[in-house]
């Protein structure tokens, strides 16, 4: 018998629950924040409570200086890793224009508007965030 359930698709498909635990990985970036917010508490209510969420995605600085040098180490860090200059300048403008990158203390803000009290930064690498909460 298997105790996982793959479900494609958003979190109005997911049943209503109580659930053990939920990660939402590598997703919440392209949400704006309202739409963030709203799925952020859609999670929260199909969890037992005490279960744990965590979630990891980008953020960055909301500030145009601070976010532009982040976005500056995005770039460079990708041709350090072997990517073509001008398809990491792409990428760049690209992540830039249509991501909705917050920023870190934005999106802890949200996961403790969503229910999550507790919430904890336990994982960070260039513009990768990761946080934990309970519901």
């Amino acid at each position: 018998m298997s105790r996982v359930e793959l479900i494609e698709g958003t979190i109005d498909d997911a049943p209503v629950g109580p659930f053990d635990a939920a990660t939402c990985l590598l997703t919440l970036h392209f949400l704006s924040a309202p739409e963030r917010l709203r799925t952020v508490r859609a999670v929260h209510d199909r969890l037992r409570p005490g279960a744990p969420f965590v979630v990891a995605h980008g953020c960055l600085p909301r500030e145009g200086v601070e976010r532009s040098l982040w976005l500056d180490r995005y770039a460079a860090y990708a041709v350090a890793s072997g990517t073509d200059p001008e398809q990491a300048r792409t990428m760049r403008t690209t992540v830039e224009a249509s991501v909705n990158m917050l920023s870190p203390e934005e999106d802890e803000a949200i996961l403790r508007d969503g229910g999550f009290r507790d919430a904890r930064m336990f994982f960070a690498a260039l513009n990768w965030h990761g946080w934990v909460g309970h519901a």
